[in-house]
């Protein structure tokens, strides 16, 4: 009887998926920073404790792994911005259209930067500021991230972020009970960079 007791048991662990593949961190950021560039839409919307309904914005964003991020509001008003790791400039309005750096200590600087390092799959970077809890697997997941550092705790309650083989949608919810939700439509790792996009990057 012991020895079938073994012969089944054996026979459960070779059926079984073994745990050592579970979906980690490490593969989370590896899927994440395969695509070269990414486009696609969004909708965020603001969520804030004085108003009924909730603040939304709408454009179109430009991912590339090389570069950083294109963020390009179309409504409520047109508005463009460029996210690298010089920091964040915007598009002036002006005839030449160029970019002028804007300073990077507001909080909707430290939230751009954090979207950009999420687009990027780059787990190192926010594990230097977050606890990051990983669940689901490759085609599923959600990953929660709670601040470590009392400057962000001050900001930000927590983070989650949904997806699959791109982000899907990111939520940040604040201290002081606000919050904001950001929902990616329609990305495509199949359509490489233009060339006014690679101008945008260069200047």
């Amino acid at each position: 009887m012991t020895r079938l007791r073994h012969t089944l048991l054996a026979m459960l662990l070779v059926a079984l998926p073994p745990l050592a593949h579970a979906f980690d961190l490490q593969q989370l950021s590896e899927q994440l920073a395969k695509p070269t560039v990414i486009h696609g839409g969004f909708v965020q919307e603001k969520h804030l404790r004085a108003l009924p309904q909730p603040l939304t914005s709408k454009g179109k964003f430009v991912l590339a792994k090389d570069f950083g991020l294109l963020w390009l509001l179309d409504t409520p008003l047109k508005q463009d911005y460029r996210i690298t790791a010089a920091g964040i400039a915007r598009r002036e309005d002006d005839e030449d259209g160029g970019w002028q750096m804007i300073p990077n200590k507001s909080a909707g600087a430290e939230q751009n930067r954090l979207f950009l390092a999420v687009l990027q799959g780059d787990s190192s970077g926010l594990q230097r500021d977050f606890e990051l809890q990983l669940s689901g697997d490759a085609q599923a997941w959600k990953l929660t991230l709670v601040p470590r550092s009392l400057m962000l705790a001050q900001v930000f309650k927590q983070i989650n972020i949904d997806g699959g083989e791109l982000v899907q949608r990111i939520e940040l919810l604040e201290t002081q009970g606000d919050s904001t939700l950001l929902k990616m439509l329609d990305s495509t790792a199949k359509q490489p960079l233009s060339d006014a996009e690679r101008t945008d990057f260069a200047q």
